[in-house]
């Protein structure tokens, strides 16, 4: 027996929350298409999302450490990878729709800059007077009009669900709207675990990758709340660990601790606030999906920590922003020279404006293109 698009709709119908998103409910894409006779409208948007240029880039663009430095260190790509993985656990346990949360997990920061959270503040810096830059916004910009592979429409022409999980911030606006619908004041319940999955999974590999640089060690975590919360856990639950393997079981225990509190927070809520429908969801006095207070007070302590002694560390710091520093000169090259942005890129400054288009171009650079651009106009010291 084949299953077609409705077989799966119907399935979600029955089997999801009343308060899930439904594939058959979805409020549409900008421009009309046929559906699809195998796939949801979600799991269509996901493949198209996979395919997509502005993915793949995602392989060589920094998440902490600069791209290209060690083999193991996480990229923007693995760290999206790493979130999915957590948010699909997170919608099938609260039994919301899975497809829907991957895709906003899989293109949340499809619109990043190169060279980490540095690169967007410089590039936010440069656009000032100029509509700013915000990754979350950029990434719907990607999706929207900068991805076009297809003849009949620019962009990948997703499903509203998905580009309104994309507007965390924007949702918070009084009265925001996408495409004449509301997005807030909360949103969806796979939206909100998108944007948990974020926060609860990049500071775990995080910390991960400052250990094996050598830059974060034991003694220094163990005087932090939540590593020590951790680290007894799995101290615990593997007597015979090496040291190796006990921070290794340490990092799986820091998500499993967070996941578990989400989750018992969201049933607790679930159940105060009985909603019904997603727009109950989105109209509750309150977010779902959320730490419990006593986990929060532990994770801002755990935050601190981190940008105290990995972020902001010298050995970090350093080489973040010496590479941010020629990103800066390659866009006022372009600035001053749109000649040699690509092709495409050019075609756009009329409808555009120049300095949006060179934001564009330049927020699609891995770090290592923009590199190489650096190199070929002179901008290094090299």
């Amino acid at each position: 027996m084949n299953f077609t698009r409705k077989d799966w709709e119907d399935i979600e119908n029955q089997k999801l929350s009343s308060y899930a998103c439904k594939s058959s409910d979805s409020n549409g894409r900008v421009y009309k298409e046929e559906p699809h006779l195998s796939r949801t409208c979600f799991a269509r948007d996901r493949d198209r999302i996979f395919h997509s240029r502005c993915f793949r880039r995602l392989e060589y663009k920094t998440q902490v450490f600069v791209n290209g430095i060690a083999d193991h260190f996480r990229t923007r790509l693995t760290h999206t990878m790493e979130m999915t993985a957590v948010g699909r656990t997170l919608a099938r346990t609260l039994n919301v729709n899975e497809d829907l949360t991957e895709c906003i997990c899989l293109a949340h920061d499809l619109g990043h800059s190169p060279f980490g959270h540095e690169g967007e503040r410089v590039l936010n810096e440069l656009m000032s007077g100029y509509g700013g830059f915000d990754h979350n916004l950029q990434s719907l910009r990607c999706v929207e009009e900068l991805e076009s592979p297809y003849p009949k429409f620019s962009g990948l022409n997703l499903t509203w669900e998905v580009r309104a999980g994309l507007l965390k911030h924007e949702s918070k606006k009084q009265s925001a709207k996408l495409n004449g619908y509301n997005i807030g004041p909360h949103q969806s319940l796979e939206a909100q675990i998108a944007d948990i999955a974020d926060d609860l999974t990049y500071q775990a590999h995080d910390v991960d990758d400052g250990i094996e640089a050598g830059i974060v060690s034991l003694e220094q975590l163990l005087s932090t709340k939540f590593w020590k919360l951790a680290f007894e856990k799995a101290k615990n639950l593997h007597k015979q660990a090496t040291i190796k393997q006990l921070i290794q079981a340490t990092i799986r225990t820091m998500i499993e601790i967070q996941v578990d509190d989400v989750i018992k927070q969201a049933e607790i809520k679930l159940l105060r606030f009985n909603p019904k429908s997603v727009n109950d969801i989105m109209n509750c006095s309150e977010k779902i999906i959320g730490f419990s207070d006593n986990l929060q007070i532990i994770l801002n302590e755990f935050t601190t920590f981190m940008f105290e002694n990995l972020y902001f560390h010298p050995k970090v710091s350093k080489e973040t922003q010496k590479k941010v520093n020629l990103m800066r000169k390659l866009f006022n090259f372009y600035l001053e020279n749109p000649e040699t942005l690509g092709k495409i890129a050019q075609s756009k400054i009329n409808d555009n404006g120049l300095h949006r288009t060179v934001c564009d171009y330049v927020s699609g650079c891995t770090d290592r293109f923009a590199m190489l651009e650096c190199k070929k106009y002179g901008l290094t010291d090299e």
